[in-house]
């Protein structure tokens, strides 16, 4: 298993990582760390690839969602609910904020006093329609908050309908900066995830922010794309507080 750490200054009590799809045991087009229990693969292979993220985490339990591009947050909980939400934050040691993409965009969520930790899913509906604010909204001081941007489509590869740029312009004329025309296709614009990310957080306040260098739909041998395969698997990014004993084992 080939997990990603992100790069970020945070209180040794905190930990997070993003799953790769190298190990695991799905078979193509699920190939092969896939933790999408949704995505038509078998389950007792998703079952088996979740077990073995859980021998990387040690005694860390993740929260996984039923995610449906919305801005529903609740808190993580280590009862084995699944939850329908788009985020989620914890102040329980010991207990994972989990989020699933294979091109929308994982944000991490860190208070830098390691009181609070958070994750949502963000893919261009839910940056619209609000679930980073709404995930702020978890901190007492969200302007303190720091934000790391996970593996996502690049800006090159990212193709939306004039609508999709319409609908972020009206909200935000910063917002224009972030689409430039399709090279390929007339009346059609690339967007760069990240930078509507960066705009909406640095709105609310947030001025620590990192990440972003990733695409899923270029870099192939790291990462499920939903847009170049269509069926395919599941990253997953996942934050936490640590237990006392420290919850993870280096993978």
């Amino acid at each position: 298993m080939k997990l990603i750490r992100p790069d970020w200054s945070l209180s040794d009590g905190i930990g997070a990582c993003v799953t790769t799809r190298i190990g695991g045991v799905s078979q193509s087009p699920w190939a092969s760390l896939n933790l999408g229990d949704h995505v038509g693969d078998q389950p007792e292979a998703v079952a088996a690839n979740r077990w073995q993220l859980q021998q990387a985490l040690g005694s860390i339990k993740p929260q996984w969602l039923s995610q449906v591009h919305g801005i529903e947050v609740v808190e993580a909980q280590a009862d084995g609910r699944v939850r329908e939400a788009d985020a989620c934050w914890s102040s329980t040691p010991g207990v994972a904020c989990a989020v699933l993409t294979a091109d929308c965009l994982p944000v991490l969520f860190a208070d830098p006093a390691g009181q609070r930790v958070a994750a949502a899913h963000a893919g261009w509906r839910g940056l619209l329609n609000g679930v980073l604010e709404a995930t702020l909204d978890c901190f007492e001081t969200p302007e303190r908050v720091q934000v790391w941007l996970g593996p996502a489509i690049g800006p090159l590869a990212f193709e939306v309908g004039p609508e999709v740029r319409t609908a972020f312009c009206e909200q935000m004329p910063a917002a224009e900066q972030a689409f430039v025309p399709s090279p390929l296709h007339p009346n059609r614009w690339l967007a760069d995830l990240y930078q509507l990310a960066w705009q909406r957080l640095h709105r609310a306040g947030v001025t620590v922010i990192s990440g972003g260098e990733y695409c899923t739909f270029t870099q192939q041998d790291l990462f499920f794309s939903y847009r170049r395969d269509g069926v395919t698997g599941r990253m997953a990014s996942l934050i936490w507080l640590e237990t006392a004993a420290g919850g993870r084992r280096d993978s």
